[in-house]
């Protein structure tokens, strides 16, 4: 098989009838007869590929590495798996149905995809300008590794008006050349809501058009993506994920993805050829595996999470529920919700009534819920915010941001949802 070959792939509709994500996952980019006729794409668990002829090879690198533009039907062919590999250009041919997008990048971690990201299109002098509260590692990249290299930073809260928001863009772009905004919807862990339309009008009034100077607009959209929020079609220029989370979805794998317009993505793409970055083949197969149920994982969490915030709503024991299903009329968040997401998904903050002590008594009391950081798996997860996930943020900051001692956070697995609720029931007993 060679996939770069520029081969047709699967069909996408069927009597006029244009085919969902969810069917496509199944076969789309692939054909068995590529591979010994088998039903599901071989590992490639190879470093290196064979060329024809010598003059193949030359006409591959030529377009590899930029010396010539690619012909009207000429793809880039199969070279070595660092450049590209059938597993991950197939499983990217299926993450670019999920968002309509053009392109696709796959990458070892979800911070190998923004830290690539960030790399491709800042320089020493530029600014960034963010959301916050952000996940802790991207948290610390912006805070400490970028600022080292002479990356200007400044942000602004979840769910800020609109206000808040040109003020924090113009102090960006009073720092250097605005060149990226960073938006992580709905914010981790607080379910904060940033209007993705609203930021690119403004960052579009602030930088002006023009490709090579206006900011981008990059979008985490791990906790509600692919499924339930599509930043693209607000606006976005890219969206990113850590594919470890829902797409993955089974706790066994480390990756992450860009996806957005061709013009940019061959730029993201160059910078992961050169700094290493993309994920390995094992990875690519399995995230493949995981896409053909990602829809059925993702609706049940996303209902039995419903099941759950409403329990804890009205539990004695619990202070308040972040949760997106529960925002109502009359709230901004509530408007913004509405336009931007299709469904609540399946995460869950809340706190319990006293401290960090309180919190680390129903952590340890859990039984089925299990304490480990991350999320989206098909088992349910509880963490503590402040002293895990965000520990690195300065306790001030975290309470700025709305990340309390009191603070849980849930990701909400595929168990019955009533066994979730027995066992938080008997944890919030300990409390």
């Amino acid at each position: 098989m060679k996939k770069s070959d520029g081969h047709d792939m699967r069909m996408r509709a069927i009597g006029g009838r244009e085919l969902r994500p969810e069917s496509l996952m199944m076969g789309y980019g692939y054909r068995p007869d590529w591979s010994q006729g088998a039903l599901k794409s071989p590992i490639f668990q190879t470093s290196t590929f064979v060329f024809e002829t010598a003059e193949e090879g030359k006409a591959f690198f030529e377009v590899a590495y930029g010396l010539r533009e690619a012909a009207p039907a000429e793809n880039l062919g199969l070279i070595y798996s660092r450049l590209n590999n059938p597993d991950l250009e197939i499983l990217e041919d299926r993450l670019a149905l999920w968002e309509d997008c053009a392109a696709c990048a796959v990458f070892q971690s979800g911070m190998a995809a923004i830290a690539t990201t960030l790399l491709t299109f800042l320089r020493p002098g530029d600014a960034v300008v963010h959301s916050e509260p952000l996940y802790g590692g991207t948290h610390y990249l912006l805070h400490q590794v970028l600022a080292d290299l002479g990356v200007g930073r400044t942000s602004f809260p979840a769910g800020c008006n609109a206000a808040e928001l040109e003020e924090a863009l113009r102090r960006g772009a009073a720092m250097g050349r605005l060149r990226v905004v960073f938006l992580e919807t709905p914010a981790n862990p607080t379910n904060r809501m940033v209007d993705i339309t609203r930021v690119c009008e403004l960052a579009r009034e602030v930088t002006g058009t023009d490709a090579d100077e206006r900011a981008l607009v990059l979008v985490d959209n791990t906790f509600l993506g692919p499924l339930f929020q599509h930043p693209l079609q607000h606006g976005a220029d890219l969206v990113l994920y850590s594919l470890t989370k829902y797409v993955g979805g089974h706790s066994d794998l480390i990756a992450g993805a860009c996806l957005g317009p061709a013009d940019l993505m061959r730029q993201v793409r160059g910078t992961r050829t050169f700094l290493g970055s993309m994920a390995g083949p094992w990875t690519g197969w399995l995230l493949m595996r995981s896409l053909e149920t990602l829809k059925l994982r993702m609706t049940a969490q996303m209902k039995n999470a419903r099941y759950v915030a409403d329990f804890l709503a009205e539990h004695p024991k619990v202070e308040r529920v972040h949760y997106l299903g529960h925002l109502e009329e009359g709230d901004a968040q509530f408007d913004v919700y509405g336009r931007q997401c299709l469904a609540a998904g399946g995460m869950i903050s809340f706190e319990v009534q006293g401290g960090e002590g309180e919190a680390f008594r129903f952590l340890n009391a859990l039984s089925l819920v299990r304490l480990a950081v991350s999320l989206g798996g098909t088992e349910s997860l509880a963490e503590h915010p402040a002293t895990m996930t965000h520990a690195d943020v300065e306790p001030e900051e975290q309470r700025r941001m709305g990340i309390t001692p009191a603070m849980v956070r849930l990701s909400i697995g595929v168990e019955n949802p009533q066994d979730l609720i027995a066992d938080l029931q008997q944890a919030l007993e300990s409390v």
